[in-house]
């Protein structure tokens, strides 16, 4: 009886899985929200928001010729998957005052599909093989 119960919770666990694993190609469709503020990609430039070329692993506020708020540049943050997965659900909860009025993707799983989205993109804004 335990051996079945174990083995329906581990197959229950499979099944659930995927649900939560980053989809790329959905996070490109759910960062057009995104675009109005910030460029990707090969020729990005400021815009009203910074380049995300390169932003998983770069310390917050930092990206060349972008004048970012106090709070972000005193954040101490860097962008990891996990920060940028608090961030973007919810910006002005994780750096208060910064100059990003988006009130944050409240979708679990857009937030996990949209960081993987940024997370295949380098310094120079070519997708990383």
């Amino acid at each position: 009886m335990v051996r079945s119960v174990i083995v329906g919770l581990v197959f229950a666990v499979g099944l659930s899985a995927p649900a939560w694993a980053q989809d790329a190609a959905a996070g490109e469709k759910d960062a057009m929200i995104c675009r109005a503020c910030h460029q990707i990609g090969p020729g990005a430039k400021n815009g009203v928001g910074p380049v995300l070329n390169g932003v998983v692993g770069r310390k917050a506020g930092t990206y060349p010729g972008y004048t970012y708020s106090e709070a972000n540049k005193n954040s101490g943050l860097t962008w990891t998957e996990a920060e940028l997965e608090k961030y973007l659900a919810n910006p002005q909860g994780v750096v208060p005052h910064t100059k990003m009025i988006f009130p944050g993707i409240k979708d679990p799983q857009k937030v996990k599909d949209v960081v993987a989205f940024l997370a295949q993109y380098d310094a120079e804004g070519n997708k990383k093989k």
